[in-house]
């Protein structure tokens, strides 16, 4: 039964996922969510309803608009399956219960500032903001214990993330600095302290394999919003793990 229901979160991610892309293309740019329907933005081709199923339409399109034949983003299979895997990891992780609930909220926050980061290299304020609201709503409804630890997260990740940017002098963006707090919401101050680290050490991997394939170029700006994504993730299902493992391994 539970490989079923996991089944059908995957199933559900999919779908959500396609929606997050919307959201993440649109809400930068002022537009609406829901009007026009989706559509190919070199023709205008409104997609009919089999060129809307997430990622096996993009499979049997070949990746290309059916009318004018340009070529369709891979952003768009890959958010939508990205978003399928995670919901049914969030399921097959907590099963039925409030953490569920809370896993599927911050991994949708995550793939639409992912997509809109990638995008645009913006983290929508308007976002982050709806996704403020939500996460006040449900550390009162359910709150980490001790209760504060979300308002010390929370104020932990703004200042450490504002305090990068001043010693950088704006090598980080103020979406990124948002968002740190608003995610130390729901994480709390030792998991939001894990994604630090792990972003930094995601993104410095990144930048390193690039500079071996392409070369060293001076003030090329990488979109951070998606590591800090990937860090909060991990960091969120295996904070206590990863602290674990670290102390029997080195500190034991």
């Amino acid at each position: 039964m539970n490989e079923v229901t996991t089944f059908f979160f995957f199933i559900f991610g999919l779908v959500f996922g396609s929606f997050f892309n919307v959201v993440g293309l649109r809400i930068p740019k002022r537009e609406s969510i829901v009007y026009p329907n989706s559509h190919c933005t070199n023709c205008q081709h409104e997609l009919s309803w089999f060129e809307n199923i997430p990622v096996l339409s993009y499979v049997f399109l070949q990746g290309k608009c059916r009318q004018c034949k340009t070529r369709i983003s891979a952003i768009y299979p890959v958010m939508e399956l990205i978003t399928g895997l995670l919901y049914a990891f969030a399921f097959y992780f907590y099963h039925w219960s409030w953490e569920l609930a809370i896993a599927i909220l911050l991994i949708s926050l995550f793939v639409i500032i992912t997509v809109s980061d990638l995008a645009y290299m913006i983290i929508p304020d308007r976002v982050l903001l709806f996704f403020l609201i939500v996460f006040i709503i449900v550390r009162f409804i359910h709150p980490l214990s001790p209760w504060w630890d979300s308002i010390v997260g929370a104020i932990v990740g703004f200042g450490i993330l504002y305090l990068l940017a001043v010693v950088s002098r704006g090598g980080m963006g103020g979406g990124d600095i948002k968002l740190f707090f608003v995610q130390g919401l729901i994480l709390g101050t030792k998991a939001t302290v894990m994604t630090l680290f792990l972003s930094s050490f995601i993104g410095a991997l990144f930048g390193l394999i690039i500079i071996l394939i392409k070369g060293y170029k001076k003030r090329v700006p990488i979109p951070f919003g998606p590591f800090i994504s990937i860090g909060a993730i991990i960091a969120y299902f295996y904070t206590d793990i990863i602290i674990q493992w670290y102390i029997e391994s080195f500190l034991i």
